[in-house]
């Protein structure tokens, strides 16, 4: 009895020693002092909902929130004020169409031989790297749209807790294809490289393709990305045939759908383009090769296309660096892509900025809204496409997207005005991601 009785008092003096603790931080916690308030100042603000640039901008955020904007916005008294000058202040850009976990070299043939041979903890840390670029280059929010070895799931979480600077991430896993196209595995012996199934996206048949859904779902996918039709970087398909029969793309997306995730449909060949948009999905990425009545459907329908122009005019300009077989899909999609978009900005097709970056090099995103430019779209449009319509897109209207009071303080600066020389955008002179700030005064990031 007494053995027990000591340790009973030994266990009720630890619990309420835990207890007293638990109190103690919690009152600390209590009188920890409210976030200082921060004031950003630029002679310019962009209203991504409008268009419209109004001027001696003002944006106050507190607790990686904003709380105020406008000229005439309550500067709190102990506020610290960050004036930026000749400035104009916009939302943190958003960029639909990125691959994190990965970066192409000069050297196509190096990059296979890396790709073979790195383990995936490696290769996460060159997805940090990448990931710090994109955030430093004014792009605060990604959709990863496929990544091997769940490698960009695992940059997304290290983010989400603080371990890693970068943007905040959507990402869908793996792709979704069929056995030989674009989602599978390259041509090497099967002997040499193990078969893919549902588990990494390869699926024949519409009960295998919902069970490919489901496992992305099961590992934490916040979108589906599919693949209805060929690539230009994969070595054993064309580049537009369709891939994927109509009832394997019903089953995909109403399978995604009925999860509560979007679907993106990588198509460059019209035909499988209005199979995908059939089949409901919530946007076409590349489109190469669409047609105008394909794109007026898009319209209809309200389907975003993310053309990734800055993907294409990458791989048109390097294609003598590919394998032939690749080098002349290259050629063929760079040259029909920007054709195709200035018929999407005609039309009035919506669009969301996507660069597809990792194709290209990680941190140059921005390239992307000069060429939407270039391609039809009006300054305007251009960096509404990069904000306010990227966040409609990944369903994260009422959290980012526009400079507007009790969304995330996620916030750009870049020298002058971007509607008169939008190349500025390329070099931001301030970055904010939820009130933390990564470019600029007090960066957060060592350089």
């Amino acid at each position: 009895m007494g053995q027990r009785a000591t340790a009973n008092q030994w266990v009720c003096g630890f619990a309420a020693a835990l207890a007293a603790q638990c109190v103690a931080q919690l009152s600390l916690a209590d009188a920890a002092p409210a976030p200082r308030p921060m004031v950003l100042k630029a002679a310019h603000l962009f209203d991504s909902v409008s268009g419209k640039l109004s001027e001696h901008g003002v944006v106050v955020v507190t607790g990686g929130k904003i709380v105020a904007v406008g000229s005439n916005a309550s500067i709190p008294a102990n506020a610290e004020v960050i004036d930026l000058g000749d400035a104009t202040l916009l939302p943190g850009f958003i960029d639909a169409h990125v691959h994190l976990s990965q970066e192409a070299g000069p050297n196509w043939y190096r990059d296979f031989f890396d790709g073979a041979l790195r383990f995936p903890a490696e290769q996460a840390l060159y997805g940090a790297h990448y990931a710090k670029a994109t955030l430093e280059a004014g792009i605060t929010t990604v959709r990863d749209l496929g990544s091997e070895d769940y490698v960009s799931l695992g940059l997304r979480n290290a983010i989400n807790a603080g371990m890693i600077p970068g943007p905040r991430m959507l990402v869908a896993n793996h792709a979704i294809g069929a056995t030989g196209g674009h989602a599978d595995k390259p041509p090497v012996p099967p002997q040499r490289l193990a078969v893919a199934g549902p588990l990494q996206g390869v699926c024949n048949g519409p009960e295998e393709c919902r069970a490919a859904v489901r496992y992305q779902i099961k590992f934490s996918a916040d979108v589906i990305k599919f693949m209805p039709s060929g690539g230009v970087l994969s070595l054993s398909d064309p580049v537009d045939n369709p891939q994927l029969t109509q009832e394997e793309m019903n089953a995909i997306v109403a399978e995604a759908h009925n999860w509560g995730r979007k679907v993106a449909a990588h198509c460059h060949g019209d035909r499988a383009a209005k199979m995908a948009i059939a089949a409901g999905v919530d946007s076409i990425e590349h489109g190469s090769f669409l047609k105008d009545d394909t794109l007026a459907e898009m319209k209809k329908k309200h389907v975003y296309l993310v053309a990734t122009l800055f993907a294409g005019a990458w791989v048109g300009e390097h294609a003598d660096t590919f394998p032939p077989v690749i080098a002349v899909k290259a050629r063929s999609a760079a040259a029909a892509m920007q054709q195709m978009f200035q018929h999407a900005a005609k039309i009035g097709v919506p669009v969301a900025m996507g660069t597809d970056a990792g194709v290209e090099p990680h941190g140059l995103n921005a390239r992307e809204f000069s060429l939407m430019t270039k391609n039809g779209l009006s300054p305007e449009q251009a960096l509404m496409a990069g904000t306010a319509n990227g966040a409609d897109l990944l369903g994260l209207a009422d959290q980012i997207g526009t400079l507007a009071a009790g969304k995330s303080a996620d916030i750009v600066a870049v020298a002058g005005n971007p509607l008169t020389d939008m190349k500025t955008t390329e070099h931001p002179l301030f970055v904010m991601k939820q009130g933390t700030v990564y470019v600029g005064a007090h960066s957060a990031v060592a350089p």
